[in-house]
């Protein structure tokens, strides 16, 4: 892993947003006891929440939704975006933490989704592919979180690796919130059709751009223009050519680039349809 931060991208001809992004990790408010070494690397350049922004910013990305992963972070994610007008939030207990989805955090977790800057529950879901939480408290907590997001009326943010058939089960079971948006979407084409036909919201991240990753851009391929959202998943999952670096907001462009090759589409059309949608998840600027 690189500690050296990405050079900034041509920018966009247009306004386009980041629709998931983790503030906290880059900017050093969690620390990486864990030896996370993305987590590291992002915190060794010193950036301040100011700075991502701007950055972001100069290339034409100019709205940042940063996203919450356990109480700590959800708290820290809806105070920045009362502070910014350039962010939103998304609050959650991510599915590796499912275990501590207790009801007296799930309660504070609804009540941090009531506040008018936090236009998300997310991220939530179920994470096949570690073993940190069991398959149980990661239903339970997961189930939950659907609900919270249907009393506080904002969109659910899905995390979705290796689970696709549950997570499609869980949300036909529960019945869906209005708004769905499946982050960093990993599924196939198959699976893009049947969130399309759900009205899910796909929302494409760095992966796509991946030479081995012709599945996700077969997936993108089919997926409506109206129901396709961009996002960095910042500090993690930098597109090509910055794999094995930090990654930020302000590569939006090269996904977003790769996305509308993909689609046939000139890259600020598509860059104007995604901002349209993230309105309709997030709501108006």
């Amino acid at each position: 892993m690189s500690r050296e931060m990405p050079s900034p991208p041509e920018p966009l001809g247009t306004e386009v947003f980041d629709s998931h992004c983790h503030l906290d990790i880059m900017v050093g408010d969690r620390q990486a006891s864990s030896g996370d070494p993305v987590a590291l690397a992002a915190q060794a350049a010193g950036s301040s929440v100011a700075a991502v922004v701007e950055q972001a910013r100069a290339v034409g990305v100019t709205r940042l939704v940063t996203i919450g992963y356990d109480l700590r972070s959800s708290r820290w994610n809806a105070e920045v975006a009362r502070d910014h007008l350039d962010v939103y939030a998304g609050v959650a207990i991510h599915p590796n933490e499912a275990h501590a989805a207790t009801p007296e955090v799930l309660a504070e977790i609804e009540e941090l989704a009531r506040q008018p800057r936090v236009r998300a529950v997310g991220e939530t879901g179920l994470d096949f592919y570690r073993d940190w939480a069991s398959h149980d408290d990661q239903h339970a907590s997961f189930r939950a979180h659907i609900e919270i997001a249907k009393r506080t009326g904002k969109a659910l943010v899905i995390h979705d690796r290796d689970a696709h058939d549950a997570v499609l089960a869980v949300l036909a079971e529960e019945g869906a919130p209005e708004v769905v948006v499946f982050h960093s979407y990993s599924g196939d084409a198959e699976m893009a059709k049947k969130c399309a036909e759900a009205g899910y919201f796909l929302s494409f991240s760095g992966p796509v751009t991946y030479k081995n990753a012709g599945y996700l851009r077969e997936a993108a391929a089919v997926a409506p223009v109206e129901l396709m959202l961009v996002e960095t998943d910042a500090p993690y999952l930098p597109p090509t050519p910055h794999r094995g670096k930090p990654n930020a907001p302000y590569l939006i462009p090269l996904t977003l680039r790769c996305l509308a090759e993909v689609k046939g589409v000139d890259a600020d059309d598509l860059a104007r349809a995604v901002s349209r949608n993230g309105e309709q998840v997030f709501g108006a600027w």
